[in-house]
């Protein structure tokens, strides 16, 4: 079963291609969603797919370039979105 989630990951995440990183894995993996960067220095990655998938996608992140400090995961309504995007 598919699931939507809202994944906040901070750290020393932007300007590093953190995004890019995020983008190709989970595409890997078989998500749907996007990623972005926030103002507040951290990066959101909206992803929809299985349970199984976005914890692969989660463990990935500490692997990623940069510093990740934390990672805050949240279920959100069902976002239609085909295949995985960067966003601005």
């Amino acid at each position: 079963m598919e699931k939507s989630v809202k994944i906040t990951v901070s750290g020393i995440v932007q300007g590093v291609g953190f995004r890019w990183f995020v983008e190709r894995n989970a595409r890997a993996i078989g998500l749907s969603g996007t990623v972005r960067n926030l103002f507040n220095g951290n990066v959101e990655i909206k992803a929809k797919g299985t349970e199984k998938q976005i914890k692969e996608l989660i463990k990935t992140l500490y692997n990623g370039p940069g510093r990740v400090n934390d990672v805050f995961v949240e279920d959100i309504p069902n976002i239609d979105v085909k295949g995985f995007h960067i966003t601005f």
